[in-house]
């Protein structure tokens, strides 16, 4: 698989395979459910679906628990965690030391690898290319995607926006020469924007992500074990291949 890596390791870290019971705890889950096939709103029938969907509710059969998923604004879904709107956050977050230091996470359920999309009538821009024609990668704010570009790029170089969709449409608009999405996302986009965008730069840095909680939460060992748990029994392979098509 070129963007996707199960995280194997996941089997190493020696968690029971008898996982916990939460005693049937109804969960509030923190979502940002723009950013398809992580979590997105079925325009159909108006509920949230996607793999991070997926593997929370996996998780919930193996320890007792139900989750709720509530659409929340990303620039503040960190805070919103603290102050108890819900119990956590399941919205293909990126585990980093920094948002270590004040938040709780998960051991990873997936490891991504960042991608830039571009318009196809520029298929082949390099980032050199970027650099040295002043144009600007575009990122969502607050995000590792947006660290990543600064890198990349320079700050200088670098048009942050509030959604992800609204960079979106500056690269559609052309005020953008790309736009540093996460690689699980990238192909998504590329087939709804089909014959307008394309994933021109792949292969870039790679990410663990986990499920996020408030500091000391002791629901993060039952969701380890839970986790531990559907990725020995296939559960969390099977979700991949629903979601993704491997090479």
């Amino acid at each position: 698989m070129k963007t996707i890596m199960l995280a194997a390791a996941i089997a190493a870290f020696g968690f029971s395979a008898n996982a916990a019971d939460l005693g049937g705890a109804h969960l509030k889950v923190g979502s940002d459910t723009t950013y398809p096939p992580m979590e997105t709103v079925d325009p159909a029938t108006g509920q949230i679906v996607g793999f991070d969907v997926d593997v929370v509710n996996a998780i919930c059969e193996r320890i007792n628990c139900t989750a709720e998923f509530v659409t929340t604004a990303w620039d503040g879904i960190f805070g919103a965690l603290q102050q108890g709107e819900f119990d956590l956050v399941a919205s293909g977050v990126s585990i980093t030391d920094e948002r270590k230091q004040t938040m709780d996470f998960s051991e990873p359920y997936i490891i991504v690898s960042q991608a830039v999309l571009v318009r196809v009538e520029d298929e082949g821009l390099t980032l050199d290319d970027i650099k040295s024609s002043g144009r600007k990668l575009a990122a969502q704010t607050a995000t590792t995607n947006a660290q990543l570009a600064e890198e990349l790029v320079g700050r200088d170089n670098v048009a942050l926006y509030d959604t992800f969709v609204g960079a979106v449409v500056a690269l559609q608009n052309g005020d953008v020469a790309g736009v540093v999405i996460d690689g699980t996302s990238a192909a998504a986009y590329e087939k709804e924007f089909a014959g307008s965008l394309i994933v021109g730069i792949k292969g870039l840095q790679s990410d663990p992500l986990g499920l996020v909680f408030r500091k000391g939460d002791e629901n993060v060992a039952a969701f380890n074990e839970g986790l531990a748990a559907i990725q020995a029994d296939g559960t969390l392979d099977a979700l991949v291949a629903k979601y993704w098509t491997t090479d």
